[in-house]
């Protein structure tokens, strides 16, 4: 069902697409597909843990734990490679949702409900940096929520570009995909950090 999914919503994106197409491309019923997702977000949820290839929210789950360790540019490299790669995925999915107002507000409504949303991957760098603030190797004045939106902004706006050339779409299609994000995913982590870190004693 998932692998049905991907790939009707990467035809059709996800507000096009309808449970119905999903359970006829994955030879079930649509009532056999209700059984086991509650509606069509759910089902989009779940495509985006399970299918997406990409580890971002291993990444940001294990940021806690390495507050205070190794060099937070390196941190901030792994965090965008994860998020470059996620972003170039799903971005041509979740477009869609931005043409039609009540779609959009629908699916808003049902991503509360299963309390996610594409705010997490903000909150979970913004949370780490304030972390590494506190731990004095972050600039104690610097707005760490400021740079996290401006780290994750990047990623985005990248693969916001990929889509509109029309290059891509997944790591998969291109063998150079994994070079050139670790080359960007470096490249933002460095801008990042020059109005974070604190002075050189």
């Amino acid at each position: 069902m998932l692998d049905a999914a991907l790939a009707v919503m990467r035809a059709r994106g996800v507000a096009r697409t309808t449970t119905k197409e999903i359970a006829r491309e994955a030879g079930f019923s649509e009532a056999a597909l209700y059984k086991h997702f509650e509606d069509k977000t759910a089902l989009f949820v779940a495509v985006l843990v399970e299918r997406v290839p990409s580890r971002l929210g291993a990444v940001l789950d294990g940021l806690p734990a390495r507050v205070g360790t190794g060099e937070v540019e390196a941190t901030l490299a792994e965090v965008a490679a994860e998020a470059l790669a996620f972003y170039r995925e799903t971005f041509p999915i979740a477009a869609s949702l931005f043409s039609d107002p009540a779609v959009l507000a629908a699916h808003r409504a049902a991503l509360d409900r299963l309390g996610t949303g594409p705010h997490l991957p903000l909150d979970g760098l913004a949370a780490y940096l304030a972390a590494e603030a506190d731990a004095g190797r972050v600039r104690a004045t610097s707005d760490t929520r400021a740079s996290a939106t401006l780290l994750l902004g990047a990623c985005q706006m990248t693969a916001f570009l990929t889509a509109f050339r029309g290059a891509p779409a997944t790591a998969a299609d291109d063998t150079d995909t994994d070079t050139d994000d670790t080359v960007t995913a470096r490249s933002l982590a460095r801008a990042a950090v020059q109005g974070l870190l604190p002075p050189s004693p």
